[in-house]
């Protein structure tokens, strides 16, 4: 059965692609994100994560994207969420992202934590835990969420290795403890089975709060605990952690099948590091593999 055979009910939902692999390495400057606009754009990609440079307005954003035939996607707010914050800076650089999202036209984002150092260097499998962190990594999670949402932008939890909000159990804690109210899920499909999350399970128990996904895959080699002493960085360099997308064990089948009936939000493809020499080739795998299996969106 073909991804897009197992779901008929895609239409609401919209195509986009991080062009993550053009500046990842080379700095998100406006000549690498000019040629990454412009390979994207010839692909036939027509949304792009919404990332407006430092110095550059919305508007001047939004035009720069338009001369591409693009338009913005949904974007991430990245936080530690944990005590190397200051959770009243933080909540004011929430509102700031707000605004430029919302000017963007943009009506949710992902949330994220991430960089804890001892889970960069032992990534996926909760390496330091602390339960006090987590709690209160949750709690002002919380209060960023609420942020976001008076002004208008519906938060998405978004997995992500190397964060506070790494194995399952974390994950769920969060989501069941601040609960639908207060934020809703954008998974990231190879984040989640990195670390030992069933993708399609996660969505299915969170359907009703699933608003934008991230569709990456991975290769089995480092999955499951053998990554042993590597980095994260050592990992993805190798490249065979992340996968263009049908490249790797990722059941897309079962993921699209999982989500609910009335998905209106971004499938936004994502490939950290290609597995193939260049981020243009890993692109248009991404992108034959979309029209192949995800027509209905």
């Amino acid at each position: 059965m073909t991804v897009a055979n197992c779901r008929a009910s895609l239409s609401g939902a919209r195509l986009s692609v991080n062009p993550i692999p053009y500046w990842a390495k080379a700095g998100r400057t406006k000549e690498v994100l000019d040629a990454a606009f412009a390979e994207l754009s010839a692909i036939g990609f027509t949304a792009v994560k919404a990332d407006v440079p430092d110095g550059m307005t919305p508007g001047d954003y939004l035009d720069w994207l338009g001369g591409y035939g693009l338009s913005p996607a949904v974007s991430l707010f990245n936080s530690a969420f944990d005590e190397t914050i200051d959770i009243a800076a933080e909540s004011e650089r929430a509102k700031r992202f707000a605004a430029v999202q919302l000017e963007l036209g943009l009506d949710r984002t992902m949330v994220s934590s991430v960089a804890i150092p001892a889970r960069l260097e032992r990534p996926a499998v909760g390496a330091d835990f602390n339960a006090d962190r987590l709690a209160l990594a949750i709690e002002n999670c919380g209060v960023i969420c609420q942020v976001l949402q008076s002004d208008g932008l519906r938060p998405l939890h978004h997995s992500h290795v190397g964060g506070v909000f790494e194995t399952e159990q974390e994950i769920n804690t969060l989501l069941d403890e601040l609960g639908p109210d207060v934020i809703g899920v954008g998974p990231d499909t190879g984040h989640l089975r990195w670390a030992g999350v069933d993708p399609a399970a996660f969505i299915a128990r969170y359907a009703d709060r699933v608003g934008a996904l991230h569709l990456k895959d991975c290769f089995g080699d480092h999955l499951d605990g053998r990554g042993g002493e590597a980095s994260y960085r050592e990992l993805a360099d190798t490249k065979r952690l992340w996968a263009e997308p049908g490249l790797g064990v990722i059941d897309f089948a079962a993921v699209l099948a999982a989500l609910p009936a009335d998905f209106d939000g971004d499938l936004m493809i994502e490939v950290d590091e290609p597995s193939v020499a260049t981020p243009r080739e890993s692109q248009q795998l991404s992108y034959d593999w979309a029209l192949r299996n995800l027509s209905a969106a």
